[in-house]
């Protein structure tokens, strides 16, 4: 068979093998070569983004198909199943052809941004293959044209996760955050295979588009009743492949692993928010949207099971996890928490049926996170750079609080970085702002207005998108404001910590130096002159070239899906519609949602700047935060509500007491090891009887046997004397004897 591998049918095969081309070849070839390594991924990703941009450009700019109704792909035979042959194939559609926009991009600047942190780990090659291979995941899972292939790449990334998660094994916590998040997203993955199976028994296929794209198959499923439950098999199945969805995006209640797994290096974090992990759970109810809505008509407003549940569950964990984020002094950690929030957002619009907002705040979210978690790994690597300086030199200036165990991600030990730091705070910033909403010129705006708009337009006519319009306000003006919270705290004022006051290596160029001492609001700061080595200054440089590029797309991002009525037409909504069999209705635009959004947007960030930027917080001083919720309500988010607290004590303990005292003593020790003990014993009974006879009877015999034989042996030889005469006289006797009887025969 010819096959061109440069058709838009076949490309899609080269995007997703290139990378995991890469992890083959590091693992077997050049592992023990870190710079050969680094080059081995820098390359896989990068064909890999080249080849998805021809595709793009293939698939929508040079072609006459109505991309939707007709789509690119091809199939190959893999399984025999019974009768049937199951065939494994990729599928480029209007929402893949999206996600291509994405995934690879991000992906290649998260490894080029590695390339400059992880600079200097023994274990750099190793980092380097496990990011290959999640990247590849990633994009089989994208390019997938059954749910099968989708789920094969979805575990791949779940063993990425585990491992680089805890990449750094040496230490306990990232240890165990790497397990926690592969157990919690185990538990609701094996609900989502039990779903894909059931799908199966009941369609016979698991090809997207012969359930998602046909009418009579999709009636079938909402028709016939499921086995367990009542509902249909369509409602069956949605709410399994919901529940996998909890899990890989972590919403509530299965929420809890993506803060500590923190834990693993920034560039793993930008990976798992950004372009993989959690980003894989939306996509998949953003893919299997017919069928999750199949019976309902929420064009009037009438909402099915699954509906339900993602917007009850999407709404209460953007609520939930805005709540904490504001309660958080871990950088990282309140990214983590920001992250949960807005994939709520997405999967809460999914609830009310805004199919288009969900996926445009997918990809929005996923440029200005991965633009956010790198600035906070430029912020921590300075700071640390910080604490050895001080450490090394012994300086510990007047007013400034020394703590050398103190973790270097603390938002509270920092302050002041804008001077250190000016490109990471500058595109931190715009990263915030996207993240915050910031009206018109940030993509965030545009897609949380989208959802919110959806929302509103439907609050009119049914309790359920009131509840969650209520919800997501509330949580995009908390937003907001932990968003103000973290960026004053960690770049504004004062540093507060001799680290911060030295933070900062090879980012700091000689012309952003002299322009900003020149600034008035510097004139209290002492920049301290440090040598900066070719080496420090490249490996800044490489984490912050993403962060401009990134910066980019957090604002220019958005403007593809401005509303119709604004620019005339609707381009991302026209473009992304072809996906389903039933193209989802513009609502009409309507200003009330969108000056609700800028109102609650620039009034959580300027509650910010009042609390933080007006006024910066100085060393000593408490968060003003924490002293207006009091010690009760602050502890309360320090420990997460206490939901961990909870799961150890009423899920985790139990089941290892039962572990312990049920399966481990009861039924292994005392019930398995006794009975294999006394199978044991019994055997070795028998096998001293058996020892007892062969000695006795057997040896007895035998034995018996040989010493006759040798006693006779050894009485016989005494005939044998070796004397001549004495055998002459013994023959003469014989012959005699024999003579004798012979006379008396004849006689």
């Amino acid at each position: 068979m010819d096959v061109n591998w440069f058709s838009a049918n076949y490309l899609p095969w080269l995007i997703m093998a290139f990378p995991l081309l890469s992890f083959l070849l590091i693992v077997l070839a050049t592992n023990r070569h870190v710079v050969l390594s680094q080059a081995v991924a820098l390359a896989g990703i990068g064909i890999s983004w080249l080849l998805s941009m021809l595709l793009f450009v293939k698939t929508v700019w040079l072609t006459d198909k109505e991309l939707g109704h007709d789509v690119f792909g091809s199939q190959l035979d893999w399984l025999k199943v019974g009768t049937q042959t199951f065939r494994l194939g990729v599928l480029v559609d209007p929402l893949t052809a999206y996600m291509l926009l994405m995934v690879p991009l991000a992906c290649l600047l998260i490894f080029i941004y590695s390339l400059g942190y992880m600079r200097g780990d023994p274990h750099n090659s190793r980092f380097f293959a496990y990011l290959s291979l999640f990247a590849g995941a990633m994009l089989t899972l994208v390019l997938a044209d059954n749910l099968l292939l989708l789920f094969i790449g979805w575990e791949v990334m779940g063993f990425c996760s585990y491992s680089l998660i805890g990449f750094w094994f040496h230490k306990k916590s990232a240890m165990q955050a790497g397990v926690k998040a592969f157990m919690t997203t185990r538990v609701a993955d094996v609900l989502m295979l039990v779903g894909i199976g059931y799908l199966f028994l009941e369609a016979r296929t698991l090809n997207f588009r012969d359930i998602l794209y046909n009418e009579e198959m999709l009636k079938m499923l909402v028709e016939k009743d499921a086995v367990i439950f009542g509902g249909s098999v369509a409602a069956l199945v949605s709410v399994l492949l919901i529940i996998g969805t909890i899990g890989k995006s972590s919403q509530f209640p299965l929420h809890t692993w993506l803060p500590d797994a923190m834990e693993g290096p920034t560039p793993v974090s930008a990976m798992i928010h950004a372009a993989t992990m959690v980003s894989a759970g939306v996509y998949l109810i953003v893919r299997m949207f017919p069928l999750l809505s199949a019976g309902a008509d929420f064009h009037h407003f009438e909402y099915n099971t699954p509906m339900y549940l993602m917007g009850i569950v999407g709404s209460v964990t953007a609520l939930g996890a805005a709540i904490l984020a504001v309660g958080q002094n871990d950088i990282k950690r309140i990214l983590a928490y920001s992250t949960i929030s807005q994939l709520g957002y997405m999967v809460a619009a999914l609830g009310i049926g805004a199919w288009v907002a969900a996926a445009f705040h997918l990809v929005n979210h996923a440029f200005f996170k991965a633009l956010l978690f790198m600035a906070s790994g430029s912020v921590i690597h300075a700071m640390e750079h910080g604490a050895h300086h001080v450490h090394e030199h012994h300086e510990e200036p007047d007013g400034l609080i020394m703590d050398y165990c103190a973790p270097p991600n603390d938002v509270q030990r920092m302050g002041g970085l804008i001077h250190r730091l000016p490109v990471t705070a500058i595109t931190m910033a715009i990263g915030g702002l996207s993240l915050a909403g910031f009206p018109l010129i940030t993509a965030g705006f545009w897609s949380k207005d989208e959802i919110i708009a959806e929302a509103w337009h439907g609050m009119s006519q049914s309790p359920f998108p009131l509840f969650v319009l209520l919800m997501l306000i509330t949580a995009a003006a908390l937003t907001a404001f932990y968003t103000a919270r973290m960026w004053f705290l960690t770049f504004w004022g004062k540093p507060r910590t001799p680290a911060a006051q030295h933070a900062g290596i090879g980012s700091l160029r000689k012309q952003w130096v002299v322009w900003w001492n020149k600034r008035p609001w510097s004139k209290d700061y002492k920049l301290m002159q440090e040598p900066v080595s070719p080496r420090d200054r490249l490996s800044f440089g490489q984490m912050e070239f993403p962060l401009v590029v990134l910066s980019f797309f957090a604002i220019a991002a958005g403007f593809i899906g401005m509303p119709a009525d604004l620019v005339g037409k609707n381009p991302l909504h026209d473009f992304l519609a072809g996906t389903l069999l039933e193209h989802p209705p513009v609502i009409d635009f309507n200003f009330a949602p969108m000056l609700l959004s800028m109102i609650v947007a620039l009034g959580g960030l300027g509650l910010g700047w009042w609390v933080y930027g007006r006024k910066p917080v100085e060393a000593g001083q408490p968060d003003p935060t924490q002293v207006a919720l009091g010690p009760g309500i602050w502890a309360t988010l320090q420990n997460r509500f206490y939901i961990d607290l909870l799961y150890r004590r009423y899920l985790l303990q139990p089941v290892e007491r039962f572990a312990e005292r049920v399966v481990i003593q009861a039924i292994d020790k005392e019930t398995i090891d006794g009975v294999l003990e006394t199978i044991a014993e019994t055997f070795i009974w028998l096998g001293e009887a058996f020892k007892r006879f062969n000695t006795v009877v057997i040896d007895g015999t035998v034995d018996g046997i040989c010493a006759a034989i040798d006693n006779f042996a050894a009485w016989f030889r005494q005939v044998q004397t070796g004397r001549v005469q004495q055998y002459l006289l013994l023959v003469t006797l014989a012959l005699l004897t024999i003579s004798t009887l012979l006379l008396i025969q004849v006689r």
